[in-house]
């Protein structure tokens, strides 16, 4: 699971005395650890797929934290940011593409917008560009 290895990312960085790396997978960890907590009293279990959500909301805050710290003339600051989400960013899968996405609504009978979102929610989670996918099935309708 991509939890344990988060897990183990952790432990190295702390052995290595890394506070970049270990700040961005220990906030990572937590938030793992509340979604988990969340999914045990609806009865289930962190995914992979879950875990990957979480990694892709904190690369975008990252983002954020990026551009606000370069528009301050903070450089130092935006380069330890952009090295937590490069160590991040090797969690992920590679998205698809737009054609990939195309032939996936394709194969769908029901090509309504609310019904290839929710598909591609239930069956490609983190492997796909939520907004990508909005903008390509609005061509279909």
């Amino acid at each position: 699971m991509i939890f344990d290895d988060l897990k183990k990312a952790n432990m190295e960085a702390m052995k290595a005395h890394d506070q970049n790396a270990r700040g961005v997978y220990s906030v990572l960890i937590n938030k793992c650890m509340l979604k988990s907590v969340e999914l045990k009293t609806q009865n289930a279990s962190l995914t992979d797929g879950d875990t990957l959500v979480l990694i892709n909301k904190t690369i975008k805050e990252l983002d954020e934290e990026y551009e606000t710290y370069k528009k301050a003339g903070r450089e130092e600051q935006a380069s330890v940011i952009a090295y937590q989400k490069g160590l991040l960013e090797k969690y992920l899968p590679k998205l698809m593409s737009e054609e990939e996405i195309e032939s996936e609504i394709t194969k769908l009978d029901d090509k309504s917008l609310k019904n290839v979102m929710i598909h591609f929610k239930t069956n490609f989670q983190g492997k796909c560009d939520m907004k990508l996918v909005s903008q390509v099935a609005k061509k279909f309708n």
